[in-house]
């Protein structure tokens, strides 16, 4: 059997740069072993499967090399735009069935958007779990006065659990030099997709914050843009930092080597300050194919 797996730049920043997803089409006639054998040997962080399904438009399975994960956000984004510009979308509204339930998709454009569940915070002292901020900041090899403003790592979900981790500026973001293996047993332990640490002060003005990911969980040692870990930091920025703005703009992936620059815009539903909802997306594009034999 032959396999073609499209990889699809997600996030993409000004046409640039972007977090590469692998998207197969019609794979409801592969199983799960084949699936995340394909994952393997693409070696993306994410492969999107998309099949047929019941209770929404399209199902979506999503491997990284190692493990299969409930959400995805750049492989959704991927997907879904690669639908757009190859003319299967009849509508721009659309949906999407995963493991944990179904989710709704918005196109404009070329441009995809996912809706995520409403926040829930952890703190660290909340989860009984013997992890601390000491041992947070000692596996990426920073130290208390990196934070900023003196405020703690916390556990925030949309859909996946990430740690927030809010630095006091850019050069203490880039200094972050991730230990894989402390971080791999931490998340195993909060059961976290990753770390997601973010300063305030982004590359290009009238953005809001630029991040980083590290998710050694899922075989992801760093990647260029989180979809997923994009909508918690927006929530965080907005309901713990007071950012006034419902439209939150976030960098990633300017700090990797070589760098690849990304966008995620986060449209928060606010009343009274709070978040009842949220979408993530982004634009995406077409890079190369790739035969996979089975």
């Amino acid at each position: 059997m032959k396999v073609t797996v499209n990889i699809v730049n997600a996030f993409t920043d000004d046409g640039r740069g972007g977090n590469p997803a692998g998207v197969v089409l019609d794979a409801e006639q592969l199983g799960f072993e084949q699936k995340q054998g394909i994952a393997a040997r693409v070696g993306l962080s994410e492969t999107a499967f998309i099949l047929p399904s019941r209770s929404a438009d399209f199902k979506l399975e999503f491997f990284t090399p190692v493990r299969q994960i409930a959400h995805c956000g750049h492989a959704t984004i991927a997907s879904f735009s690669f639908l757009q510009q190859t003319g299967r979308l009849r509508h721009p509204r659309t949906s999407k069935e995963t493991i944990d339930g179904t989710r709704a998709i918005h196109l404009e454009g070329e441009s995809a958007f996912m809706e995520q569940l409403a926040p829930q915070y952890f703190a660290l002292s909340e989860v009984s779990s013997g992890i601390d901020t000491e041992n947070v900041l000692h596996s990426i090899g920073l130290t208390s006065s990196d934070l900023l403003d003196n405020l703690e790592p916390v556990i925030v979900a949309t859909g996946n659990r990430f740690l927030v981790v809010p630095l006091r500026n850019k050069r203490a973001l880039r200094k972050a030099s991730p230990r894989h293996d402390l971080i791999e047993a931490i998340s195993e332990k909060l059961d976290l997709v990753g770390y997601y640490p973010f300063s305030p002060d982004p590359d290009v003005p009238g953005r809001h914050a630029s991040t980083r990911m590290f998710a050694p969980r899922y075989g992801i040692p760093e990647e260029a843009a989180t979809g997923m870990a994009a909508g918690p930091l927006a929530c965080f920025l907005v309901e713990r930092l007071n950012a006034a703005e419902g439209n939150i703009l976030i960098e990633q992936g300017r700090l990797m080597s070589p760098e690849s620059p990304s966008l995620i815009q986060v449209r928060l539903g606010l009343v009274n300050g709070k978040v009842l909802g949220l979408k993530a997306g982004g634009s995406a594009r077409l890079m190369e194919r790739r035969t996979i034999h089975l």
